[in-house]
């Protein structure tokens, strides 16, 4: 069993090949860097949920330094910032843009803006916050959601406890942020109140994810792109990613 990993090219155009990962079968995934062509090439097969795996340098580089059991809470939030920024310029590359009049200290010209309501921005609390920081830097004038989740530790299931999003969210792009994507029952729920509350254009971006993860949104909200800096193996009988980083909250805040 195999699915479609796609490379986007120089020119655009989209090489697709195979990959030996049965738990994603039917899942689109995208990787944002150029990789040397290969010989077979295969036919679109039907897909689900978009997946689009930023692979840059920067961010392997600085997701090794976080999974690294050594690395101090201070260093951990650090890099979990910074590589924010990486991640969130590949999932707003895509906004619309309008134009207007402006004057350049040589002469007039049209330039290029950001068209439509401002982003809205939602994060799950607690460890989505660690993303949020890095991604305001990029955006300082997009609005701020935030939904209280835990998972419960015997059934995994999500459980709400806080929900606060902006206004005319039905009318805002939404980026959801969580670091991990692991049995995807906290995404999926934090999505459902999102589009309860109106919400129309859904993508959410995480660090880690899980192919139990994938497999589980992609089939329960299909219309959502996922945008992740690396798929790893599975979850363990815990729930936990592996090989992961552990858990993205307590490494973030020093709490077991």
């Amino acid at each position: 069993m195999q699915v479609q990993k796609i490379y986007q090219l120089v020119n655009f155009l989209p090489v697709i090949h195979t990959l030996h990962l049965p738990k994603l079968q039917g899942v689109r995934i995208h990787f944002t860097q150029c990789t040397p062509v290969p010989a077979q090439l295969e036919k679109v097969l039907s897909m689900t949920s978009p997946v689009t795996v930023i692979d840059h340098p920067l961010v392997l580089h600085k997701l090794s330094l976080m999974r690294d059991k050594t690395t101090p809470s201070a260093v951990f939030r650090k890099l979990l910032n910074e590589i924010s920024l990486l991640l969130t310029y590949e999932v707003l590359r895509d906004l619309p843009l309008t134009t207007r009049t402006i004057e350049t200290p040589i002469e007039a010209m049209e330039a290029p803006f950001l068209a439509g309501k401002k982003l809205c921005l939602v994060s799950i609390l607690r460890a989505g916050n660690g993303l949020l920081s890095g991604m305001m830097d990029l955006v300082p004038s997009a609005r701020v959601g935030h939904i209280g989740l835990y998972r419960d530790p015997k059934t995994l299931k999500a459980v709400e406890y806080y929900l606060k999003l902006p206004d005319e969210i039905e009318s805002r792009p939404v980026i959801l942020v969580d670091p991990m994507l692991a049995t995807g029952n906290s995404v999926s729920a934090a999505i459902d109140r999102l589009k309860q509350a109106g919400a129309k254009d859904i993508r959410f971006m995480c660090l880690l994810s899980a192919p139990e993860g994938i497999k589980a949104l992609s089939a329960k909200h299909p219309d959502v792109p996922i945008f992740t800096a690396a798929i790893d193996s599975h979850l363990n009988d815990h729930g936990y990613i592996v090989p992961g980083l552990g858990d993205a909250g307590d490494r973030m805040f020093g709490t077991k």
